[in-house]
């Protein structure tokens, strides 16, 4: 069964983990500006919607139950996306109140969200099934809360200001984190969904398998997998849209993201079967006469492509392409050269419809591996997932670029 967090109580899941950590109910009351039999309701109601006992309660007070537990340090986390945001917009200006993500409902938040998806207030409203009247009603009150613009008027849309996207960024992760709790608190699971950023190398041998293996062992879970280049999925992985980007690392992970190397990877100079260069081991002389696919400028392929020529002339890329599948129809028919990896062209090596030219270049190495956000903490079955990509480098890579 699919849960959706906003379809809980923020305020009673808040108090919640407030009540287990202060392991008082009435503590826990006063703390959230509630009554008690108000809190008391509030966190029953949300053990009903779920089906779960959250928390022990005896005379003298409360615990979590084991569930309870792992959906509170999912709260928290949440809670914690919540409040970056806030100190982001404080550092805009913001004059609002001290604390607002604990004052943010869930109808406030879908609507938010629903407006920052859409970029205008009746898309918006559409998508939800409300009247424009109640979205505007629910950003205005975010805005409140803050103390700052969140939206601006766009022509007959709307855009998010800075202190709007951060707080979109800031919902988003925040809603990842109480989904990710109710698969873990739910003793049946709740629906789960993996987000895959892949770049082009990982889709030719490693993703596949690792999808197909984790395919076998976990059906529920979908899985999900948006291709691009590096520059087209950092900012997803950042906003929660993708749980793992999967490609050539940075030199230097950038704020808010960690990478982890899965291989090296080892180029080669790839052309027809039948260029003029195959069964040659080319000098830089020899690669400048004839034209090139390289990879788009600021990527770590195009640079490794240019310490080709050893600081000296580079000739025209007369292509510049990232796509995988539009080189090998390229090189099929031409006598353009590529510097790739042989994992992606594995299949045209080994039919001899295009060839390796020269040796594996020993500088043009690059690091292959996982890129997540900071914190990021995966589920069990989302672990599971990194454990049979790791499983599948050594599967299924070429033994001469392992």
């Amino acid at each position: 069964m699919a849960y959706d967090p906003l379809d809980l109580n923020l305020r009673h899941l808040h108090a919640l983990a407030t009540a287990t950590e202060l392991g008082s109910i009435s503590l826990a009351a006063e703390a959230e500006n509630l009554s008690q039999p108000a809190l008391t309701q509030g966190i029953a109601k949300v053990e009903r919607q779920l089906g779960v006992a959250l928390l022990d309660r005896r005379a003298d007070g409360v615990s979590a139950t084991a569930l309870g537990a792992a959906l509170v340090v999912r709260i928290r986390a949440a809670y914690a996306r919540l409040a970056e945001a806030s100190r982001a917009s404080a550092r805009s200006g913001a004059r609002g109140f001290a604390r607002p993500e604990r004052l943010i409902s869930a109808t406030q938040l879908r609507a938010y969200l629903a407006l920052a998806n859409a970029g205008s207030f009746a898309a918006a409203a559409l998508q939800q099934g409300q009247s424009q009247p109640a979205v505007h009603r629910a950003v205005r009150d975010l805005e409140s809360l803050y103390g700052v613009p969140l939206v601006e008027r766009r022509g007959r849309g709307v855009a998010l200001t800075h202190a709007g996207r951060r707080l979109a960024r800031g919902a988003r992760l925040a809603v990842l984190e109480l989904a990710a709790g109710l698969v873990e608190a739910l003793p049946e699971g709740a629906a789960e969904r993996i987000a895959i950023g892949a770049m082009p190398l990982c889709r030719a041998l490693v993703l596949p398998h690792a999808i197909a293996a984790f395919a076998r062992s976990e059906a529920r879970v979908t899985v999900d997998v948006r291709e691009g280049s590096w520059r087209e999925l950092v900012e997803p992985l950042l906003d929660g849209e993708i749980d793992v980007m999967i490609g050539a690392l940075r030199d230097v992970a950038p704020a808010g993201l960690e990478q982890t190397p899965l291989f090296e990877d080892r180029l080669v100079i790839v052309g027809r079967v039948d260029h003029p260069l195959a069964g040659r081991t080319p000098e830089p002389a020899d690669l400048l006469r004839y034209p090139w696919i390289a990879a788009p400028h600021g990527s770590p392929l195009r640079a490794l492509w240019q310490g080709l020529f050893a600081g000296g002339a580079v000739p025209e890329a007369l292509i510049e392409c990232g796509s995988v599948m539009v080189i090998r129809g390229v090189l099929r028919d031409s006598d353009f050269l590529t510097l790739l990896s042989p994992d992606q062209v594995a299949p045209e090596l080994a039919t001899g419809v295009l060839s390796q030219i020269g040796a594996p270049i020993d500088h043009a190495v690059r690091t292959i591996g996982l890129t997540v956000r900071q914190n990021w903490r995966p589920t069990p079955e989302q672990e599971h997932f990194l454990q049979l990509l790791h499983a599948a480098v050594g599967e299924t890579r070429l033994p001469e670029n392992r």
